[in-house]
């Protein structure tokens, strides 16, 4: 079964406490959280006061996506703040394997992501110890970009090497022009988890929005 995530990036920022609730009641099962330094990736968005704050308020499995310079540094203020899961960039300047165990002692879930140019291959060695790899099929940093169909080869070879070595558990998730109509190709390659940003949160009926996806998903696995 799939995990749909709504992607706040898209959402409006002046009321996100009720952007999240209305999604969450409109089916969707977790909150991607995007953090950009404008070091890592050409733009800046949110951090830990506004995580902070919303966990206070909203009750959710927040999905904290650290496109950032030195995740390392930040792990224990993220978890603190009300994150569930953290992913950090392969590409990043902190060492993976620390990161993830930092990740793991705060009691949480452990990701890394890759950006489009990397290899399927530059996450194989931390598989065993990981419990989700995001797949980015846009190039990282602004929303509403078109999703890129060459990064399926790339969910496909993780997936396949992940079961290889026994993580059927494997979550795979994908992050970046996800719709009813992309959800087929990358739910078909192996992901899992799916990340939508402007569609979900740019529909009048974003219940009707989740609902496509999930349909989407289901299909595929029938």
């Amino acid at each position: 079964m799939s995990i749909i995530c709504p992607s706040v990036l898209s959402a409006d920022f002046s009321s996100l406490g009720d952007e999240c609730r209305d999604v969450l009641s409109g089916g969707a099962d977790w909150i991607h959280y995007d953090v950009m330094d404008g070091v890592f990736v050409p733009n800046i968005t949110i951090g830990i006061p506004v995580l902070r704050s919303l966990s206070k308020k909203v009750d959710a499995f927040y999905d904290v996506h650290l496109m950032i310079s030195d995740p390392a540094k930040y792990v224990d203020a993220f978890a603190n703040a009300g994150a569930r899961h953290i992913s950090f960039h392969i590409e990043s300047q902190s060492d993976a394997a620390d990161t993830i165990e930092a990740i793991h002692n705060k009691g949480i879930l452990a990701g890394v992501a890759l950006k489009p140019k990397t290899p399927a291959e530059a996450v194989f060695p931390y598989l065993e110890v990981l419990d989700l790899v995001l797949v980015m099929t846009v190039e990282p940093g602004f929303g509403g970009q078109k999703f890129m169909a060459d990064m399926c080869p790339k969910i496909r070879k993780i997936r396949e090497e992940a079961s290889r070595i026994g993580r059927d558990d494997m979550l795979i998730e994908v992050d970046g022009g996800i719709d009813a109509v992309t959800t087929p190709m990358v739910s078909s390659a192996g992901a899992n988890v799916l990340v939508a940003g402007s569609a979900v949160f740019n529909k009048k009926d974003r219940a009707e929005a989740i609902a496509a996806i999930r349909k989407a998903a289901e299909d595929v696995s029938r």
